[in-house]
């Protein structure tokens, strides 16, 4: 019966147990669909990937990422720590590593500490910032179970956006924030009532401290298995190019906290700049092994 490897990472901290847990199969290949799809939804994590032969040899890998219930085009711990985990490997190349996924091209760049030991990556999230459909304030207090006052609305309507992957964001006071929770009967109710993508309807939800150097977030997305994500890069990348939108800045970057509430902190560097093809994000933060080991099937 054939075995295949994974190890275990915590992503977006700097020590085990907090962060987002992520397991990455560092050589897929012989898998079917079937079986990856099975194999994430037995890690039970929010994002599993399973790394495969590039179709380009000039990239180091085809990376697919699976969360409990579906292929996902695009997502940021997984190749964060994806390219932790191949790092640690040697299958960087100068400190940079370029994955083939669904949503397009993912350049990675390893992170090392001081000492030269490697402590994380950054990424490039793979597509410029778009809009989409917007929620009403009563749709996100339906799906947060809070009152329709906690949802701040002075800088922007709760709006889908997206670098790679689809949120809804919609920013509330820190008292919300720290209330919210998701109501799984009011997601299927605005799921059913408006056009946001069925069970894959995420809302990222957020407040700014004072100077707007660091953010407080939390993302839920329970019709699709994540009821609370620990730290999730794609929707804090998709913030900052949000956020930069709003200003007739050049360039912004500032700090992510996130899974306080769920007991895993995590803390996510954030960056967006103006490009020729649009605003453009990118995400990084440190990663920490657990777990090795190997799953026959």
């Amino acid at each position: 019966m054939p075995t295949y490897a994974f190890v275990t990472l915590d992503v977006f901290t700097d020590r085990r147990f907090g962060g987002n847990p992520l397991a990455v199969f560092t050589d897929a290949r012989g898998l079917s669909d079937g079986q990856m799809q099975s194999l994430a939804a037995e890690f039970n994590l929010s994002e599993t990937t399973f790394v495969l032969p590039p179709k380009d040899p000039a990239n180091t890998a085809r990376v697919r990422i699976f969360n409990r219930t579906a292929e996902m085009p695009f997502a940021g711990h997984p190749n964060v720590g994806t390219g932790y985990a191949l790092a640690s490997l040697g299958r960087d190349q100068g400190g940079v590593l370029r994955f083939e996924e669904i949503a397009g091209l993912v350049e990675v760049r390893v992170a090392r500490d001081a000492g030269g030991q490697l402590s994380g990556a950054v990424i490039d999230a793979p597509r410029p910032l778009a809009l989409g459909p917007e929620l009403t304030v009563a749709q996100v207090a339906t799906c947060l179970g809070i009152d329709a006052a906690g949802v701040v609305t002075s800088a922007h309507a709760p709006v889908q956006a997206s670098v790679g992957v689809d949120f809804f964001f919609a920013q509330v006071t820190p008292d919300a924030l720290g209330r919210a929770g998701p109501d799984l009967a009011g997601f299927r109710q605005v799921a059913a009532a408006t056009d946001t993508g069925g069970d894959r309807l995420s809302l990222f939800v957020y407040a700014p401290d004072a100077d707007g150097k660091t953010v407080r977030a939390r993302m839920f997305a329970p019709l699709s298995g994540t009821f609370e994500d620990a730290a999730t890069g794609s929707a804090s990348a998709t913030l900052a190019a949000l956020r930069l939108s709003l200003t007739s800045d050049a360039e912004t970057g500032f700090e992510i906290i996130q899974g306080v509430e769920m007991g895993r902190p995590s803390r996510l560097s954030v960056s967006a700049r103006r490009a020729s093809d649009g605003i453009r994000a990118s995400v990084g933060g440190g990663c920490v092994p657990v777990f090795t080991g190997e799953a026959t099937l």
